[in-house]
């Protein structure tokens, strides 16, 4: 399967800054402290156990029939979570999926707080709230070259930061009411699947 080269690009730097966000880095920040908007009231480490997450997924056929799933990748960057590129037959339409967990649905919180600024840089267009999970939030818009169309959506289910990107042709963008209804079924996917 042929996959672009700046939507994996520009996934690969989304999970390394949720990554970073669920750590709950904020500006000024060292990765090793935590904001004092959200400090870790548990005993235990910030993030659950590392392991297979791959059940906490949409499948391809969620999407729709012309979709498939490369294979997922397991807690990107070493943080748990899991994650999975969806493309249509012709690669005109890219679904980044990821789903990044913490200990504490605050922490997953403050992840998306950071994730959404982060963006402000990747994708025209302004943050319009989205009636998805928890704090759901949509953008639509184009990369700052123009050079394909982005909406992303993200929303947090309890101890989890979801975050799903779609790219396709500039002058062919994404339904945000279409990326909100997969977005509600990856929402429903979480529910009852979580670990504790």
């Amino acid at each position: 399967m042929k996959l672009s080269r700046k939507t994996v690009a520009g996934w690969a730097v989304a999970t390394v800054v949720v990554g970073a966000a669920t750590t709950g880095c904020g500006p000024g920040e060292s990765p090793g402290s935590l904001p004092s908007v959200a400090p870790s009231t548990s005993a235990g480490p910030p993030y659950p156990p590392l392991a297979d997450y791959t059940n906490l997924l949409i499948k391809a056929t969620d999407i729709g029939p012309d979709f498939t799933g490369s294979d997922p990748v397991q807690n990107p960057n070493g943080a748990p979570g899991v994650s999975q590129l969806f493309t249509n037959g012709d690669n005109s339409r890219r679904i980044g999926d990821m789903i990044m967990l913490v200990n504490e649905a605050k922490t997953a919180k403050v992840g998306l707080d950071n994730t959404k600024n982060n963006y402000g840089s990747k994708v025209t267009g302004t943050w319009q709230p989205a009636d998805v999970g928890d704090g759901g939030a949509i953008i639509s818009g184009t990369a700052p070259d123009n050079s394909q169309a982005v909406t992303v959506l993200l929303f947090t289910e309890g101890k989890a930061l979801v975050s799903l990107e779609f790219d396709s042709a500039p002058n062919d963008p994404t339904d945000p009411e279409f990326a909100k209804d997969i977005g509600r079924k990856q929402d429903a996917a979480l529910k009852g699947r979580l670990p504790n």
